[in-house]
């Protein structure tokens, strides 16, 4: 209580000296704007319109790849168990077994369906592996890309692919289950 009586003092002492205003307006940018001015169409540049778009998905904007696991994938909400070739609009299960099984007779499905796919990406599941050379070249003869990945980055890179309207098909190979979370008993 005693500072607040010492401030008024020094306050009282000094008004001689300056002249304070009896009350303080904010500070705007703008001598135009104030806290209650509402932007209109006369205010130039400072007036945007706002349009606010709702985020679904459009009817025929491809299908995506949700999740995968060691037993399979979810795709649009359909449950794929095991390897499976998506080829926008149909899923298919794809027998392979591992990355040494994809040969130029199971990838076969990928160069003769009708529209021709621009790109193909393969997830070789839980690592990169490599595929066979003649593979690889009988896609280039037919001017298809091939990107080969590991099934997690394969998922992202199709699920973009489809956003970017490409005509993209994959070949997946679920992921093996990690033991990175396993218990250990000893």
């Amino acid at each position: 209580m005693a500072s607040v009586v010492c401030a008024k003092i020094l306050l009282q002492g000094s008004l001689s000296r300056f002249i304070l205003p009896s009350r303080t307006s904010p500070v705007f940018p703008s001598p135009s704007l104030s806290r209650g001015h509402r932007l209109g169409p006369s205010d130039d540049e400072m007036y945007q319109r706002t349009t606010v778009s709702v985020m679904k998905k459009e009817p025929g904007s491809g299908i995506m790849i949700h999740s995968y696991s060691a037993q399979g994938f979810n795709i649009d909400g359909n449950k794929v168990f095991g390897p499976c070739a998506v080829l926008p609009p149909s899923i298919l299960q794809w027998k392979v077994g591992t990355s040494q099984d994809i040969t130029e007779e199971s990838v076969s499905l990928f160069h003769m369906i009708v529209p021709q796919i621009e790109i193909l990406v393969l997830g070789t599941g839980t690592r990169l592996e490599r595929i066979h050379p003649s593979v690889l070249a009988l896609f280039k003869s037919k001017r298809i890309a091939v990107e080969v990945q590991d099934t997690p980055n394969a998922c992202a890179t199709f699920n973009f692919l489809i956003s970017e309207k490409r005509i993209a098909a994959a070949g997946l190979i679920p992921p093996s289950a990690s033991d990175a979370l396993a218990l250990r008993r000893e």
